[in-house]
């Protein structure tokens, strides 16, 4: 099979190098287990991704397992290991990818004056380990990234002078660290070109961007630095790792791709796995994905304001930069909310099952936007239920206002405003609980002698602003009816289901013809 590597220029060829095993799992709170971090190389060597970094060997003995194992079930990507600038790390870091097909040792050392203060080291003395330490691993394997941490606050002459050496000593990639997120994209790019065209050697190894994110520049810095000459990306899914995060995968190989025009770089990730990998290394990792995060978030291909709804059923193109397909969603989303448009309420009636026409439409986009007034979110049951209960614009009863008391102190109070064949009436009941003397003033309004066969309450979706449906069943002189009715308010849904189950009984005495209308038949007192 041919590989993009070996169709592609290599100067347009861009390697991902994802290390969300090890400087994602560094996150606070992001540790994974073994057999989670395994199933995470898996996905990203399915993928497409050129390196993975799979963990720091000398960390821990888990370490130390995880990148064994991944490096002997590795397919297609580089595995590689992370050492700090001792023998030691080295060599343990090299005994853990050994197994691999393609092994990469990545060591590093902070090379900026603040970082250079830590392990109390001159310049020079610097120097000579970073020389020693790549040669080591040099003689261990082919495949050596070297790395000087904090390099875009480390002096310009000096970091000249270590990236010098390292080539020297065998380093085929040069990574630049923006360890803390500092820097910005015009710097970023900078500095890899003049490194690039100052640096002895730097035309025979390959340059390397790490982003971290704390003022939000990550993945603009890495795509700055890969126009200025960089060819590999560092970065994890979700942007995951210390602090704010890293280069988002996903967004610098979406970035390419949407902007070919401006940024004519390839690489060979396979797109329609990245949201896949984004949910699994969230689930796993337990951190969610904000919302509003590009490519992979809930919201990258929603659409509730009722313009873009009505723009996106028309052409998708107007509101959307990239397919959800391309990044493996079925397709778009369009979410009903109280922004939301008549032409979306009936796009989503009609993938529902239901055709209807202007003037129902009318009447249910009314109530659809009074429920979403109280609702952040309308889902697809909530529709169904809206369409369960349209109201009728004959009903004999309908519902006006109600006010209900309840509590520890005494009986519930239910005052209920309706009205009946065009007049309102207002009557006030007291019962054991709301909806106990809500029903008991709707008979007063309307006596009747139905019994109360079934009362049922159901949350049609998640959290406390769901939508209750209420089903009620009446009997009455062998005429069976039921009502059913939606809203957030459960006592508000019953007493629109009781009524709706009497307006049926009405219709139903009708059509049976006893009687010209039940309510002008003699009840008794049922309360």
């Amino acid at each position: 099979m041919t590989s993009i590597t070996d169709t592609v220029n290599p100067q347009d060829r861009v390697l991902i190098f994802d290390t969300t095993l090890r400087d994602g799992e560094q996150s606070p709170g992001a540790t994974m287990t073994h057999d989670e971090k395994l199933e995470i190389a898996e996905l990203l060597d399915d993928m497409g991704v050129d390196i993975i970094e799979a963990g720091f060997p000398i960390a821990s003995e888990g370490d130390f397992k995880a990148v064994s194992e991944i490096a002997e079930r590795s397919k297609n990507s580089v595995i590689c290991g992370l050492a700090r600038a001792n023998l030691k790390d080295i060599d343990r870091c090299a005994e853990a990818v050994r197994n691999a097909a393609k092994p990469r040792i990545h060591t590093f050392i902070g090379t900026s004056p603040l970082h250079r203060a830590i392990p109390n080291l001159t310049m020079d003395e610097m120097a000579e380990r970073i020389h020693d330490t790549v040669t080591h691993a040099r003689n261990l394997v082919d495949n050596v990234q070297w790395s000087p941490m904090d390099a875009t606050r480390t002096e310009w002459d000096y970091l000249c002078r270590v990236i010098e050496i390292a080539i020297k000593a065998g380093a085929t990639t040069i990574n630049i660290p923006d360890t803390v997120g500092y820097t910005a994209p015009r710097e970023s790019a900078d500095l890899i070109r003049r490194l690039i065209e100052t640096v002895p050697g730097a035309d025979e190894i390959v340059f390397a961007t790490h982003c971290h994110n704390d003022l939000g520049m990550a993945t603009a810095n890495s795509l700055a630095a890969v126009e200025a000459g960089a060819r590999q990306i560092e970065c994890t899914i979700n942007g995951l790792g210390e602090r704010a995060g890293n280069t988002a995968l996903e967004e610098v190989v979406m970035a390419m791709r949407v902007r070919n025009d401006i940024m004519p770089f390839q690489t060979g990730i396979d797109t329609k796995k990245i949201m896949h990998i984004s949910r699994r290394v969230a689930t796993v990792s337990g951190f969610n994905v904000q919302f509003n995060k590009a490519i992979v978030g809930k919201n990258a291909f929603a659409h509730e304001s009722g313009i873009h709804q009505d723009g996106m059923l028309k052409n998708k193109e107007t509101f959307e930069i990239m397919r959800p397909e391309d990044v493996g969603l079925a397709g778009t989303s369009l979410p009903l909310g109280k922004h939301s448009g008549r032409a979306a309420l009936r796009d989503k009636l009609t993938n529902l099952g239901y055709e209807i026409g202007d003037n129902q439409l009318k009447d249910l986009f009314v109530r659809f936007k009074e429920l979403a007034d109280r609702k952040k979110e309308v889902f697809d049951d909530d529709i169904i239920a809206l369409m369960r209960t349209s109201g009728d614009e004959d009903d004999h009863l309908k519902l006006v206002s109600m006010k209900v008391v309840c509590g520890t102190g005494g009986p519930a109070e239910s005052t209920v405003e309706m009205e009946v064949d065009g007049k309102d009436v207002t009557e006030t009941a007291e019962g054991d609980g709301p909806v106990d003397a809500t029903f008991k003033a709707i008979r007063k309004i309307h006596p009747n002698a139905a019994h109360l066969q079934l009362y049922q309450v159901h949350a049609v979706t998640e959290g406390t602003d769901a939508q209750a449906t209420v089903s009620v069943r009446l009997e009455e002189d062998g005429v069976i009816a039921t009502g059913d009715s939606a809203n957030t308010d459960t006592v508000v849904a019953s007493a629109m289901a009781y009524i709706d189950a009497l307006n049926r009984l009405i219709v139903r005495r009708d059509k049976m013809g006893e009687g010209a209308d039940s309510r002008e038949i003699s009840y008794k007192d049922v309360d």
